[in-house]
């Protein structure tokens, strides 16, 4: 199964959708916004996503080399500084731990309200089936059939 960049773990793992599944997609918007960069794709760095770029960038006191270039401004690092801890709680693995979205807007507009520290992302280690194959260059897909041709047959329900 190919996990969506914007799909919360409980819904991408186990198919259940909870109340603090659109939070999550925010906050990989968010990341995605303050960044400009893709979530998925992540070559440049040992990071495998945007998220576990963005979660090591935060865990070393660098989250400001996060930002867009566009974005970067001095005179706004601390905003950016407060978007960046806002999306990290929005993409917490567990559900139980991502604040709600009236939460997130309260957050969002009110700069005094103080903000807890961010748990690791979900999917922050999480490699792709290319990645974890030792040689890519010399993989191929296993074929189900002795011609490399597959037939569908598809039935109404």
């Amino acid at each position: 199964m190919k996990r969506s960049g914007y799909m919360a773990p409980e819904y991408a793992l186990e198919g259940v959708f909870s109340v603090k599944s659109d939070v999550f997609s925010f906050g990989v918007l968010l990341l995605k916004i303050l960044s400009g960069m893709k979530n998925t794709g992540f070559y440049q760095s040992s990071s495998l996503n945007l998220l576990g770029y963005a979660w090591d960038l935060w865990i070393s006191s660098r989250p400001l080399e996060l930002m867009d270039i566009v974005m970067k401004d001095s005179s706004c690092a601390n905003a950016a500084i407060r978007y960046i801890n806002i999306a990290l709680l929005c993409v917490q693995e567990h559900a139980a731990d991502r604040p709600t979205m009236s939460e997130v807007v309260l957050m969002l507009s009110n700069e005094l309200t103080s903000l807890p520290s961010p748990k690791k992302p979900a999917f922050s280690n999480v490699r792709s089936m290319v990645d974890s194959i030792p040689n890519p260059s010399h993989w191929k897909p296993e074929t189900c059939s002795e011609n490399e041709l597959t037939i569908s047959d598809m039935d109404a329900r």
